[in-house]
């Protein structure tokens, strides 16, 4: 009486195996594309990025995350830069803040 039709009608025998796999079917498909196309890009990205703060030297031209644009004066430690913004304006910059290197500054001479 309060059974419908659709509930009584059972499933044959093995078919929850076949059922699963295609439910399971767009995910296997999807996940490997979403890696070749947002997950492994993202980290070459941030690879290049972290390369490109390890190379920052004095006299390279910086834009910081906050938009300020200056030239490296003096590399005070690993994690932190002088830079000077002009007007003899000497501000600390931590590396993670760098955004983009303009131009390369040359190499300081050894005495």
């Amino acid at each position: 009486m309060f059974v419908t039709p659709a509930f009584a009608q059972a499933a044959a025998p093995g078919a929850g195996a076949n059922d699963l796999f295609m439910t399971l079917a767009p995910f296997l498909f999807i996940l490997p594309i979403m890696y070749f196309m947002i997950i492994r890009p993202q980290r070459q990205q941030a690879k290049r990025h972290q390369e490109m703060l390890a190379g920052v030297r004095r006299g390279d031209t910086i834009v910081t995350t906050g938009g300020l644009i200056g030239k490296v004066s003096k590399v005070v430690s690993e994690t932190e830069l002088e830079v000077d913004l002009g007007e003899s304006t000497k501000v600390r910059v931590v590396r993670s803040a760098i955004a983009e290197v303009r131009t390369k500054g040359e190499p300081a001479k050894e005495a």
